[in-house]
């Protein structure tokens, strides 16, 4: 006798086989009454959640009264899996210490321990990659960045003159020596010696003048090269603009009396040989002042023009070709009568590692403040609608200025020209 399989009739009139299904309330879910206790950032009161981070000095083992209350605590099932696991992905690999390469619990792969990236860093402390542009050093002097200039050698101005010209007249000098020290000899005239002497002297006498004015010459052709008016200049034209200077991103400072929003710093110390005194330099030379230690730094920074009024971005900066023509003042004069030395020159030599001896020494200092009328000469520059003035990638000529007797002067880079006064004493040592 074959059994009877029951079956119900639904809602709609339709009969299926089964039992009716019995709906049973909803459980509502129980809510721990317990807060949630503060830790403090301190991983040994964080239970459950620093066990399963694997937080070293967490205790592995379930606390008494975490095991009493159940509610809202994390449960190992026989499908939950191992805690510290990742479901389906095998055991998860993790380091506590050492520098290789680290899985974090969020799956984030890290080349070292927590804490030793920027991140784990403390509040004001940059890596290299945001070290400031300047920064002083351990005794006091202050060191900029690649943003800033440093300007090791003089300002080079010379004249050029082609070499097979020297050479031609250094041959026809040489033969008209032997010529007439020939004639001199065997006929007694000095004529040929005369004429050799007559061409000789002007050229040596033009040769001197050119080696002790060509400086001011060169000075006298950027005084009076006409100003350019940057509204209409065009891209690649050589231009002389004159306005006033603003600081760009890195102000500079003097290293000496901390003159503050520079865009250019120079600081020298010179020694006077007597003789048999000690040399500054290698090219010292006996009864002359000679540089034993300089300083010099340039930074972008920005003109406004007198003619338009426009502002254009000068880049001096990121080791840039700079020939700054700015006069130095004397700070601080070390003489024989008066060798008592301040603290603060004393600290400058410190600083610096110079010996504070027996010497007759000069400190110079010169600047380009903040506000000071300048006048530039560069190409201009134009990108993105910023107007910039860049050095010139030729060297610049005045030209021959044959009323002063100058032959075509020669420089390099960005002329940097600036004629205020530097209002400042000597500084009584």
């Amino acid at each position: 006798m074959g059994t009877r399989i029951p079956s119900h009739q639904l809602s709609s009139g339709l009969y299926v086989s089964g039992r009716p299904e019995q709906h049973k309330p909803e459980r509502q879910p129980t809510m721990s009454s317990r807060s949630v206790p503060y830790t403090g950032g301190d991983p040994k009161k964080s239970g459950e959640l620093g066990k399963m981070l694997e937080v070293p000095g967490v205790d592995a083992k379930p606390s008494r009264s975490s095991s009493q209350h159940n509610s809202g605590s994390v449960r190992s099932g026989p499908n939950s899996g191992t805690v510290g696991r990742n479901s389906g992905s095998g055991p998860m690999t993790r380091k506590s210490s050492g520098s290789g390469p680290m899985a974090l619990p969020t799956g984030l792969i890290t080349s070292g321990p927590v804490g030793s990236g920027p991140i784990g860093k403390r509040s004001g402390q940059l890596d290299q990659t945001g070290a400031p542009a300047a920064a002083p050093s351990a005794g006091g002097k202050t060191v900029y960045g690649s943003a800033v200039t440093s300007l090791a050698e003089e300002v080079k101005v010379g004249f050029r003159v082609s070499r097979a010209v020297v050479w031609v007249f250094l041959v026809v000098v040489a033969m008209g020596l032997l010529v007439g020290v020939f004639l001199m000899v065997a006929v007694k005239k000095f004529v040929i010696l005369v004429a050799l002497a007559a061409v000789i002297v002007p050229v040596v006498a033009l040769t001197v003048w050119n080696c002790v004015w060509g400086r001011r010459g060169l000075l006298g052709f950027v005084k009076r090269y006409p100003d350019a008016e940057l509204r209409g200049a065009i891209d690649g034209q050589y231009v002389k603009v004159t306005g006033v200077v603003t600081c760009g991103s890195i102000p500079l400072e003097s290293s000496y009396q901390r003159i503050s929003r520079c865009v250019y710093v120079s600081t020298e110390l010179y020694e006077y040989k007597g003789l048999g005194g000690k040399s500054a330099n290698p090219k010292h030379r006996c009864f002359t002042w000679g540089s034993r230690y300089s300083e010099k730094y340039v930074a972008d920074f920005y003109i406004s023009d007198f003619q338009s009024g426009l502002r254009a971005l000068v880049k001096a900066g990121y080791g840039a070709k700079v020939a700054p023509f700015v006069e130095p003042i004397t700070v601080v004069d070390v003489t024989k009568d008066n060798r008592e030395l301040s603290p603060n020159f004393l600290g400058w030599l410190g600083d610096r590692k110079l010996s504070s001896d027996d010497r007759i020494m000069r400190l110079k200092e010169g600047y380009i403040k903040e506000g000071s009328t300048v006048s530039v000469m560069g190409v201009v520059r134009r990108h993105d609608n910023v107007l910039m003035i860049v050095p010139s990638t030729e060297p610049v000529s005045t030209g021959c200025q044959w009323i002063r007797c100058l032959l075509p002067t020669y420089v390099e880079g960005l002329i940097l020209t600036c004629e205020d006064n530097q209002n400042s004493d000597v500084i009584p040592v």
